[in-house]
């Protein structure tokens, strides 16, 4: 199954989904509906803590041909600015923006993705 996880920022939420989709060994992208210009440091830091690293990575803008490209597609915030295709499986995950938390608030939210991300199809 091919995953996509979208965020606004694609500074966080979608990228530590991504990463550990990825580490399960699925195949994924992120993207974001407005991405930011880097990653938080926070992300980086609390997924290197778990041995991914991350900090190659830069947002990128949503496009339609993610959206083709994926059988499941989760939205994390991105609002109605994610295209719904027919055939499509739709998951919205309501999690909070990584933006501005402390590094123990990170933690806990890679942890709350870590289990949505274990119960996914591979």
């Amino acid at each position: 199954m091919k995953a996509l996880f979208v965020c606004v920022e694609n500074a966080g939420r979608s990228q530590i989904a991504q990463a550990l989709y990825e580490r399960r060994g699925g195949e994924a992208r992120s993207a974001g509906s407005r991405p930011a210009t880097e990653l938080h440091e926070a992300v980086v830091e609390t997924l290197e803590e778990v041995g991914i690293d991350v900090s190659g990575r830069v947002p990128r803008a949503l496009e339609r041909e993610d959206v083709e490209w994926a059988d499941l597609v989760v939205t994390m915030g991105c609002g109605d600015a994610c295209p719904v295709l027919p055939g499509k499986e739709y998951l919205d995950w309501n999690l909070p923006d990584p933006a501005g938390l402390c590094l123990e608030e990170v933690r806990e939210l890679r942890a709350v993705i870590e289990q949505r991300v274990s119960s996914l199809p591979i």
